[in-house]
């Protein structure tokens, strides 16, 4: 590994930033096409009914990647510290005492999914013509658990290790085995939802396998022992500041799902039209996705070493690259949704719903921008309590319940359903600013 590449404490901000972000973004794209994959073989060779029941189950599978990347986020946020501070021999205790965390999560996980999967289903309010289908999809996802978890716990390391290609070829590899695993399982056996649950616990199963490879032949600045394998304060410190941001999202990500029975109920066509454009959404939130995990490695480095002026800096810089990015986003999904959702399905019905849902939606492709990267500086900053709080104010208070209100009057649309993403991000981006000033009095006053 050369280290003067993961060294984000000198050289230019929008250089390093950028070399960091783009294989944390090209991650991300290749993580959101297994969803895509997913719904477009089954929409081109599949049932309506399988259509729904991979929209519906990806949303489960969804809220168990997300959480776990957030709680991975600890890891990442204090190898980079350490390394900010020259403590490498922290570093492989840290690793291994998060490893023995994370089995034992994967172990929680696979149990509530295998056992509670028709249960979990019939709470998403999944239609009846799709629900079993929809059990059979998080039931297989939850046999596979072990190899989602693993993967984003690997790539949480070596991005505070400052190393974000890696995670890149790891996903690659994945996309490759899942897109085939597709086609054979899909479109040549036609096991529906079922198949393509299987090719993604496979494709999991194959880059986790590639990413420990990697992991042993690379040359690292720490070692591990067998004795880092245990409960340790490194990992506990991980733990609470992973935390904060795995309770947020997993609240998060519950209020989608929430979201995901209120939109069920207005009939099939609506809940397929849903997932389609929630396909999109996930690809439109990638660049301000990718800032937020780039910038947490990048503060932490440079909050290490004492350079606040550096790490605020990185902030701004983050803005300015997003909100390019994002207007250009804001342009393609307002005005080309339509195209956009037809890439999934040759239903006309779904495809008008899920550009319905897409005109609502498509100002949160700007206002994120923002909002992330300021949550990523707060992330590497340890303010990660707050960033809990900011994200549970403007998801349960503003979000769910305006969604709700639009879902529940006469002549409800996915339009106005999709207008509660912006607006609850807009009330966080006040939120944050005004916690920004207050953080930087503080830190002036720590200073004097």
């Amino acid at each position: 590994m050369d280290h003067s590449k993961s060294d984000f404490t000198q050289g230019s901000i929008l250089k390093k930033l950028s070399l960091f972000m783009i294989p944390v973004l090209g991650a991300l794209i290749l993580q959101a096409a297994y969803g895509a994959v997913d719904l477009l073989v089954v929409g081109r060779f599949g049932t309506t009914a399988g259509l729904s029941a991979v929209s519906t189950g990806s949303q489960v599978l969804n809220l168990i990647t997300f959480v776990v990347t957030q709680f991975a986020m600890g890891i990442t946020v204090l190898i980079a510290r350490y390394i900010g501070e020259k403590k490498m021999n922290s570093i492989g205790a840290l690793i291994g005492g998060a490893t023995v965390v994370f089995a034992i999560i994967s172990a929680i996980i696979f149990v509530v999914m295998i056992m509670l999967a028709s249960p979990i289903s019939t709470l998403m309010q999944a239609p009846k013509e799709a629900l079993g289908l929809t059990a059979t999809y998080v039931r297989i996802c939850g046999a596979g658990i072990l190899f989602i978890v693993a993967y984003n716990l690997l790539s949480a390391i070596f991005r505070g290790l400052g190393d974000s290609k890696s995670p890149l070829l790891f996903v690659a590899v994945a996309c490759v085995i899942n897109i085939i695993g597709d086609l054979v399982l899909v479109a040549g056996l036609h096991l529906d939802a079922a198949g393509a649950a299987m090719a993604t616990v496979f494709a999991q199963a194959i880059s986790v396998v590639f990413a420990l490879m990697l992991l042993f032949k690379r040359k690292l600045p720490f070692k591990i022992t067998k004795h880092d394998f245990k409960i340790n304060p490194h990992c506990v410190q991980a733990l609470k500041i992973g935390l904060p941001l795995a309770l947020q999202e997993c609240l998060t990500q519950i209020s989608f799902l929430a979201l995901c029975a209120f939109i069920n109920r207005l009939g099939l066509e609506a809940s397929s039209g849903y997932g389609v454009a929630c396909k999109i959404v996930n690809f439109a939130m990638l660049v301000p996705s990718s800032l937020m995990q780039s910038m947490a490695s990048f503060v932490a480095q440079n909050v290490g070493a004492g350079d606040e002026k550096r790490a605020k800096h990185a902030m701004f810089t983050g803005m300015g690259i997003g909100l390019i990015i994002g207007v250009v986003v804001f342009i393609s999904v307002l005005f080309k949704g339509d195209l956009l959702t037809s890439i999934f399905t040759t239903e006309k019905a779904v495809i008008l719903q899920g550009y319905a849902y897409l005109k609502g939606f498509a100002l949160e492709t700007i206002v994120t921008a923002i909002l992330f990267s300021m949550v990523g500086y707060f992330n590497g900053h340890y303010q990660t309590v707050w960033v809990m709080v900011q994200g549970l104010i403007q998801t349960l208070l503003v979000r769910l319940p305006l969604s709700y209100y639009m879902s529940i009057k006469p002549h409800a649309n996915l339009t106005n359903i999709g207008l509660a993403a912006p607006i609850a991000t807009i009330v966080g981006i006040i939120l944050n600013v005004c916690f920004y000033i207050y953080l930087s009095k503080k830190m002036k006053k720590e200073n004097a």
